[in-house]
């Protein structure tokens, strides 16, 4: 058997059990971000999922300004502990100037997918939510992705009743996460 027979499955499964819980980090972060209303159950649901390591890393790591630094620095935590272990079980050795690129690399990919991924559910509930209809996912949806989609708006009239402004952005955002991501991997 090869040396990788095991690593494969074992790399896939780091890789998906610490990106489920970054992402709920991630969450975190943008619900701080887009004000989002903390009565909410999906708001609860990603307090009492991250509560812990952030209440206890907010002992040493105090919020700077409105941003939370002890979620900040657990989401680069728990990164850092994701592509270590990976790389590890991989026969590549990976300088540590690579490593820290990789590392920033990975965690703007994953806020170029969140706001893509939330861009894309808004517009498709759009069309299938009837208006004036009460959706518990639409209003944070819509908060997390209004600052970025307003500017669009301003520039770009809505024609014939089609906002292209969803689009564009998508688009903006991959442009950036390919004009980027080579960078921070080549620099670093």
């Amino acid at each position: 058997m090869p040396n990788n027979y095991l690593s494969s499955p074992l790399i896939f499964l780091i890789d998906i059990l610490f990106s489920i819980y970054i992402t709920i980090i991630a969450f975190r972060l943008i619900m701080q971000w887009a004000q989002w209303d903390n009565r909410h159950p999906l708001v609860q649901l990603i307090i009492k999922t991250t509560q812990t390591p952030v209440k206890l890393l907010r002992r040493f790591f105090p919020s700077v300004g409105k941003w939370d630094s002890a979620t900040i620095i657990l989401l680069f935590f728990l990164t850092f502990i994701k592509l270590f272990l990976i790389s590890s079980l991989q026969d590549t050795s990976t300088h540590q100037s690579f490593f820290f690129g990789w590392l920033i690399a990975d965690v703007f990919a994953l806020f170029i997918t969140l706001f893509t991924f939330s861009i894309l559910i808004e517009v498709f509930l759009s069309w299938i939510v009837p208006p004036h209809t009460q959706n518990h996912i639409t209003p944070l949806i819509r908060s997390m992705n209004e600052p970025l989609l307003r500017p669009i708006r301003q520039k770009l009239p809505i024609m014939n009743g089609l906002d292209l402004s969803p689009l564009i952005v998508v688009l903006g955002l991959q442009v950036l996460s390919m004009l980027v991501i080579p960078i921070l991997l080549v620099t670093f």
